[in-house]
């Protein structure tokens, strides 16, 4: 089972998770048909990556004749909502405001994303400040 605070998906993993979110259930011969051209994979890469979100709990397969039907443990939404924390924890907590900011410039977001957005910040309790966890002696972000 996938350790729920752990997400480890490489790129190419999130190509094919996002496929298989799509679809909910998908074959290796249905994600060859996908994604074999447009990402210029081989099927043997596409099994690869099958093993590998297999081996780490993020995919199940069950047995279907001579083919596996492959489908993800978690939904997507969950999944997106622990990778971003673990990319939150992987930040100087001083900057995580700003890579906030930057996420929202960046984005396409509808209006119905930016009330939510809003909304939230409207609940938000402001700290007075923001201790560092950056490794000791070792920080820029004073």
């Amino acid at each position: 089972m996938l350790e729920t605070t752990n997400i480890n998906i490489t790129d190419a993993e999130w190509r094919i998770m996002r496929v298989i979110w799509a679809l909910d259930t998908v074959t290796s011969r249905q994600l060859i048909n996908v994604l074999g051209d447009s990402m210029d994979w081989k099927p043997a890469t596409i099994k690869t990556l099958l093993r590998r979100l297999s081996d780490k709990g993020i995919i199940k397969s069950k047995k279907d004749g001579k083919k596996f039907i492959y489908s993800a443990v978690m939904d997507e939404s969950r999944t997106v909502d622990l990778a971003s924390k673990k990319f939150f924890n992987q930040v100087c907590a001083k900057k995580v405001g700003s890579a906030v900011a930057y996420i929202i410039d960046e984005s396409e977001l509808t209006q119905d994303d930016i009330d939510n957005i809003q909304s939230k910040l409207n609940q938000k309790k402001a700290v007075e400040s923001i201790n560092c966890n950056c490794v000791p002696n070792n920080c820029d972000c004073d």
